[in-house]
């Protein structure tokens, strides 16, 4: 397994507990849209903690990028990421599959589980192929949403954003199940990208099979 040693060269914040890790990359380092690759922190007790990462950035661009949910709330590897500065360095490695774009067809994310599909939309967007492409994006609440403007831009309309702990004016209030499917999907014909929490991965893929729908599960 290759070993880069990288530093970072930005940090910015996303929502309330996302953050935007942009790193240098290496020569002849490359990926395809919803590849990704496993990540540790290049501080001693640190490295040999792999995690596994999408990348956000695309592959023309000439750094790395990863969008990552900040846990606060126990000592892991995303408390020690928060805590990182510029200059930090992290240890990226090998290149994976995770999820390849097979056509047109409805995305379905829940909270940071989007993070696969934001250079695949990237890269539609980019080829001018983004389509009929559809997001249904599940949240708790609105400032949970992860780059709601970007998403916005790219699928107008067929962006869609529903949240299941608040009630408030342009979004929908509806938790992602068989009745919310029927009224936002017309053709269970086609392909549906998942990713989210496992519970959530597991009902949906459960009612795609009764809804006759091809279900492409993406691991976080």
């Amino acid at each position: 397994m290759t070993e880069h040693i990288v530093a970072i060269l930005d940090i910015t914040p996303v929502t309330h507990n996302v953050k935007r890790f942009r790193i240098e990359k290496p020569a002849g380092y490359k990926f395809v849209p919803g590849q990704a690759t496993d990540v540790s922190i290049n501080k001693p007790g640190w490295e040999a903690e792999l995690r596994p990462f999408t990348f956000t950035a695309l592959n023309h661009w000439d750094f790395l990028e990863f969008t990552i949910k900040i846990y606060n709330d126990h000592p892991g590897v995303t408390n020690q990421l928060g805590q990182l500065k510029v200059g930090d360095s992290l240890r990226i490695h090998d290149v994976w599959g995770a999820i390849h774009y097979q056509g047109e067809g409805v995305f379905i994310a829940g909270g940071a589980g989007v993070t696969p599909f934001i250079a695949i939309f990237r890269d539609l967007e980019k080829e001018g192929k983004v389509g009929n492409n559809k997001l249904i994006f599940s949240n708790k609440t609105r400032q949970d949403i992860i780059l709601e403007a970007e998403f916005q831009r790219i699928l107008g309309p067929n962006f869609i954003n529903t949240l299941t702990d608040e009630a408030i004016p342009g979004y929908d209030h509806h938790r992602v199940d068989e009745v919310y499917l029927r009224a936002k999907v017309k053709d269970f014909n086609q392909n549906f990208y998942i990713c989210g929490p496992d519970p959530m991965v597991a009902a949906i893929q459960s009612t795609l099979k009764k809804l006759g729908g091809k279900s492409i599960v993406v691991e976080l």
